[in-house]
């Protein structure tokens, strides 16, 4: 093998390239429907195009590392502490955008730190779970994970965004899952749930968050007022029927009969413009890229590499069905992203630094049997 070859080798041997490029389809996929057909500019689809090209330059950065460090308990401690600190001061300082969804208005873009405190907060549980992967079954440690979870969801939930509180729920819940834990605790934690939920309902959720409840269980009961995007969602997402309108001709988005179609109801924009063919392939793409994650998680070099890319998984998972749920009216509207689509760059970078970190990991992967390798290479 020539030389620069084996550079290449050095440099590029790790990546994932299925995983990479389906990430890349779904990013330029939402660029696509951001573009206006008849528009000469668009604010939206520029800001779009530079942030996809730095998440991908953000990608092969943080795949350089073989993260080692981010096993240290010293390392873990610094990023959650700070990651909470952002979320505190975001509280105080930040701006709101829409009512909701506080961040840093640094001036040529803004900083959402409830992205990257996800991220964060998987690597803190992953870490967590490892080491008492056989001792999960006590239920301290559940309590003990689920009160790192809290604090980040608290915080998150008061910006406020029920959504991105839903979503740090859902990875907490997930990971617990996969850690291991007795059919008899996740009794217990639906039952103590459920009287959460109760006493959210009761005494903390505001009036805009119980109408969106209500909306969801009678979405035709007030079209005009609180279930206007869910009906309009739903609208778009049914006129796409087979083949679509065509791209830039979806006229509920591009009317603005549908509004925040650039990041809440992105999925109905494109399924009005690409049909249930489009939607489809899109579902096809996400497949790929969670079931590239799988495979890096079953060769995960120890536990710590494994959950945490069954962590990134989660996350990606638990935006794909909150997003598409809100968008065809299965879910109330919680103005949530789906993962490299829906504009932003906060949540693009997080995302394409997820997927960095976990080729680093993959440096040290285990070797496969040779039947497995053999059956995936086949599956490719």
């Amino acid at each position: 093998m020539r030389r620069p070859q084996r550079a290449a080798l050095a440099w590029f041997g790790h990546i994932d390239w299925p995983l990479f490029f389906s990430a890349l389809a779904l990013a330029l996929v939402g660029l696509a429907t951001m573009r206006p057909l008849f528009a000469a500019a668009d604010v939206f689809f520029e800001k779009q195009a530079i942030w996809i090209a730095v998440a991908v330059a953000v990608f092969f950065l943080f795949s350089i590392p073989e993260y080692g460090f981010l096993r240290r308990t010293p390392v873990l401690v610094f990023l959650y502490t700070a990651a909470v600190g952002l979320l505190g001061a975001v509280l105080v300082i930040g701006g709101a955008v829409m009512g909701a969804e506080r961040r840093f208005d640094l001036g040529f873009f803004s900083l959402q730190p409830a992205d990257p405190a996800k991220l964060i907060l998987i690597a803190v549980l992953a870490k967590y779970f490892a080491r008492r992967h056989v001792a999960i079954a006590q239920f301290k440690h559940i309590a003990v994970s689920g009160a790192y979870a809290l604090v980040i969801c608290a915080l998150v939930f008061f910006q406020p965004s029920f959504g991105g509180a839903i979503i740090i729920a859902a990875v907490w819940f997930g990971m617990v899952l996969v850690a291991g834990i007795s059919w008899r605790h996740l009794g217990a934690l639906m039952l103590v749930g459920a009287l959460c939920f109760g006493a959210l309902w009761g005494y903390v959720l505001e009036d805009y968050q119980k109408q969106r409840i209500n909306t969801f269980i009678h979405p035709l009961a007030d079209v005009q007022g609180a279930g206007y995007n869910a009906y309009q969602s739903t609208v778009a997402v049914g006129s796409g029927e087979l083949m679509g309108k065509g791209l830039g001709y979806g006229t509920q988005s591009k009317l603005r009969f549908l509004p925040e179609y650039q990041t809440d109801f992105i999925f109905a924009a494109f399924a009005e413009e690409w049909g249930f063919i489009g939607v489809l392939l899109l579902f096809g793409l996400f497949a790929i890229l969670i079931l590239r994650i799988l495979r890096i998680a079953w060769q995960g070099s120890d536990n710590f590499a494994t959950l945490m890319a069954l962590g990134v998984a989660i996350l990606f998972i638990s935006h794909f069905i909150v997003h598409v749920g809100m968008n065809i009216g299965l879910l109330p509207v919680t103005g949530t992203t789906i993962p490299f689509m829906s504009y932003g760059g906060s949540h693009l970078l997080t995302e394409f630094a997820a997927l960095g970190i976990l080729m680093g990991m993959r440096r040290r992967r285990k070797a496969l049997p040779v039947r497995d390798q053999t059956e995936l290479i086949a599956g490719m």
